[in-house]
């Protein structure tokens, strides 16, 4: 099997993370590809700085009315190796927890939410605060940052008190390394060297927080942003072969019957989180109760 396929096989065959990772990748790849190919047909600096602003987002508003796409773009955009490198490597580390400790269905939505809500907070400081606006034409937006520290804070808002190996320091706790990484950026900004990111930072932080507590309570039931990213990442779905079966029609009673084993079931789910909390139930548990809540 040559590279090519094997690398194909491992897109189609690999959960909602994987593929995030190679989208990221192959945009990266593309994009570098595509720059050397304007450097060698002798295109100057401008021209290959102007691809790269068509898909990140503007910090002015009506070239945004002009490349609205640049809004999805821009969260899989990334302009140099180490730019990539940590960015992939965070997606991974906190892309893993978020599948083991809450619900891989829901990772896309996560990243898309974060990445929409860092670039409104980007948006919103660039032409509305003066510290930023004068003089800010130019700048533009782009990397998969947002995103990633919205998976952060929504695994971090369901699991506070799950602890991660850290290097050289030992275990620590979901809640602290949030925290930790909302200060950092936080006294970042004032430093301005990369103050449109550390803002957006922020913002898909305050999206991955708001976006865990209405998990954590039941309340996520296909809201527009929910039902669109599942929409969009149709493409990252693990698919499966084609199964078909025959199966006779359920009689009243047996409907009856099924209809009373899961209420039951919801129930002892309930009385858990009550005597428990939230954060005592399997991932089987949370899938039920998320069920549950999307049928009422």
């Amino acid at each position: 099997m040559s590279i090519w396929n094997e690398i194909k096989q491992s897109f189609r065959e690999g959960n909602v993370l994987t593929k995030l990772i190679y989208v990221n990748v192959g945009v990266f790849v593309v994009v570098k590809l595509l720059q050397l190919l304007l450097l060698l047909m002798g295109a100057g600096a401008a021209s290959i700085q102007l691809m790269i602003s068509w898909l990140s987002v503007p910090s002015e508003p009506v070239l945004l009315l002009l490349r609205p796409w640049s809004l999805l773009t821009y969260m899989f955009l990334h302009y140099d190796f180490f730019h990539i490198l940590f960015n992939v490597l965070y997606l991974y580390w906190f892309g893993r927890l978020f599948v083991h400790l809450v619900d891989a269905g829901k990772l896309l939505t996560v990243y898309i939410w974060g990445g929409l809500a860092g670039a409104g907070v980007y948006l919103l400081a660039f032409n509305l605060l003066p510290a930023f606006y004068p003089g800010s034409g130019g700048s533009v937006l782009l990397g998969a940052s947002a995103s990633v520290m919205a998976i952060l804070f929504a695994v971090a808002r369901i699991r506070p008190n799950f602890s991660v190996y850290l290097f050289l320091i030992g275990p620590v706790k979901l809640k602290y390394i949030a925290l930790g990484a909302f200060i950092i950026d936080l006294v970042s900004i004032p430093g301005m060297a990369n103050a449109g990111g550390h803002l957006a930072h922020i913002g898909g932080a305050l999206a991955g927080l708001y976006y865990g507590w209405k998990l954590s309570e039941g309340k996520i039931k296909g809201n527009f942003f929910d039902t669109a990213a599942s929409r969009f990442g149709g493409l990252f779905r693990k698919r499966s072969r084609m199964k078909v079966t025959h199966s006779r029609p359920m009689s009243d009673m047996e409907y009856n019957a099924q209809k009373v084993r899961r209420q039951k079931e919801l129930d002892r789910i309930l009385e858990k989180i009550k005597q428990s909390g939230y954060d005592s139930l399997s991932k089987e548990e949370k899938k039920t109760l998320f069920n549950a809540s999307q049928d009422n």
